[in-house]
């Protein structure tokens, strides 16, 4: 299990999916927070008075941690970040299809009736969380504009002793 946790092109395709899926899932929220405002009331799971904060916030944090996981700069929080916001839409979709209700996701538009099932896109997200609870333990950091080598073994007394 170490060696694909460890695996710097699956931890690289890993970034390059939900970097990518997170930038464009942020982008019309960004635009549209009325429309993404009404997409969170939909679920009724957030108080009234924090639905307009959560759509104007939360696209932003989407962005930053896509660039962050594609870039590779402050990794471990942003795939920290990932994997809180994927339980949290995992939880919302759970509960909607629990209560049968009829609502689009609001994950890349906004729409007052469902274009793709609850289901779907819980999959999906359950799919994104292949990727995204390997990079919580991953010692990979190759592609990474931080830390970009691999980490080097600790200096043995001995090694220490040879070398002066």
């Amino acid at each position: 299990m170490r060696r694909i946790i460890d695996n710097d092109y699956f931890i690289m395709l890993g970034r390059l999916i939900l970097g990518g899926v997170f930038i464009y899932a942020s982008w019309y929220k960004i635009i549209e927070p009325g429309a993404f405002a009404k997409s969170i009331w939909y679920y009724h799971m957030v108080p009234g008075s924090f639905i307009n904060l959560m759509a104007l916030i939360l696209p932003w944090i989407e962005l930053l941690v896509g660039l962050a996981l594609i870039v590779g700069i402050w990794f471990r929080g942003a795939v920290l970040l990932v994997n809180g916001m994927l339980v949290m839409f995992i939880i919302a979709l759970t509960s909607a299809i629990a209560r049968n209700l009829d609502i689009d996701c609001g994950c890349f538009k906004a729409a007052e009736s469902a274009t793709s099932s609850a289901w779907e896109t819980l999959i999906r997200d359950l799919i994104y969380m292949v990727f995204s609870v390997p990079m919580l333990f991953t010692r990979s950091r190759r592609w990474m504009l931080v830390g970009g080598k691999a980490p080097t073994k600790p200096a043995t007394p001995q090694s220490a002793a040879l070398s002066g």
